[in-house]
């Protein structure tokens, strides 16, 4: 090979590195990766590599995966991951609380595939990293009655149930995806493998149509008063909505399925319909997960368990901030 020839290759090579940014050192101190003041609490290790780092930060979204995972296959079949794909558990405790819900059949269809989705994601994740056992989660109906509660300010009589009808359901589902496409939105810059963000962007995009899903059969009934309460569809989700702003604590990354009186588009024209939840740009949100663990526990705070996890949430980073009030 003459010079020329050797330069054009080297050069050829570096710039495809460059492209795909990928570390061209086996490892990188932790500390030295910046991190915006809104990203994870995570403690730096000793000459972290740009691997391990991904897989702290992959590790964290299967709390969410099996929240859901374990809501719908529940709610469409009677039953849950242990009898689905009891391997992927890893020996965790079955939820607490979760039922059949009283489904019609085109809603039961739904949330069936939503729930093989939420499984496939699972083994995706436990593919990439080496994961954790399945935590304690609360399915139960006092569980999603108590964040109803709180979002009205109020206790709702009779208590809210999930499981009661089709329309409840895909009440207490708006909780949950759209929650969990915020956060693969947050974790996505942050993650330096082209291997993990392909991950992370093929588990982002499914969350994201199955929270549009959920939005648009919701839209379909937007006027409807769920009974017994006199209260709009809208309602319930901007009340919602609101909940997990207030929970998350870092200012609006949630809307309701109408749009504010004053909402208007870039171009000035003023528009009801709010069918996809999006900022001034039309693209998504984004959170940390402190700002995940703050409202699936119902606390406001990622140091106190409770909510969805009476025990915390999993994983290296979710349990760094446990008992600590600075979160």
């Amino acid at each position: 090979m003459d010079a020329s020839t050797f330069f054009a290759t080297t050069l050829s090579v570096s710039l495809l590195l460059i492209s795909f940014n990928i570390p061209t050192s086996s490892a990188v101190d932790l500390s030295e990766i910046e991190l915006d003041s809104t990203f994870p609490f995570v403690e730096a290790r000793d000459r972290m590599s740009v691997s391990e780092y991904d897989m702290d930060l992959l590790e964290f979204p299967l709390n969410l995966e099996f929240l859901q995972a374990e809501f719908f296959l529940w709610g469409s079949l009677g039953h849950g991951l242990d009898h689905v794909a009891s391997n992927l558990a890893m020996g965790g405790p079955p939820p607490v609380g979760a039922r059949k819900a009283n489904l019609d059949a085109f809603t039961a269809d739904i949330i069936t595939q939503f729930a093989y989705q939420e499984v496939s994601h699972i083994r995706a994740l436990k593919e990439h990293v080496e994961g954790f056992p399945r935590p304690l989660m609360d399915l139960s109906p006092s569980c999603f009655s108590k964040l109803m509660d709180k979002a009205f300010g109020h206790s709702l009589s009779p208590s809210f149930n999930p499981y009661a009808n089709s329309i409840n359901f895909l009440l207490a589902s708006y909780l949950l995806p759209y929650v969990a496409l915020t956060g693969y939105e947050g974790l996505n810059p942050h993650l330096h493998s082209p291997v993990s963000r392909r991950l992370c962007g093929g588990l982002l995009g499914v969350q994201s149509a199955q929270d549009a899903v959920i939005r648009a059969l919701l839209y379909q009934h937007a006027s409807m008063m769920v009974e017994p309460y006199g209260v709009t569809v809208a309602e319930f989700t901007s009340r919602i909505s609101a909940l997990r702003n207030e929970l998350g604590r870092t200012g609006n990354k949630d809307e309701g399925i109408i749009a504010p009186s004053s909402a208007t588009s870039e171009e000035g024209k003023h528009h009801l319909g709010n069918l996809l939840a999006e900022n001034s740009h039309s693209i998504c949100y984004q959170r940390a997960p402190r700002e995940i663990l703050r409202i699936l526990y119902g606390k406001g705070t990622a140091g106190v368990a409770g909510g969805f996890f009476p025990n915390g949430a999993n994983g290296r980073i979710a349990r760094s901030y446990l008992h600590n009030s600075d979160f």
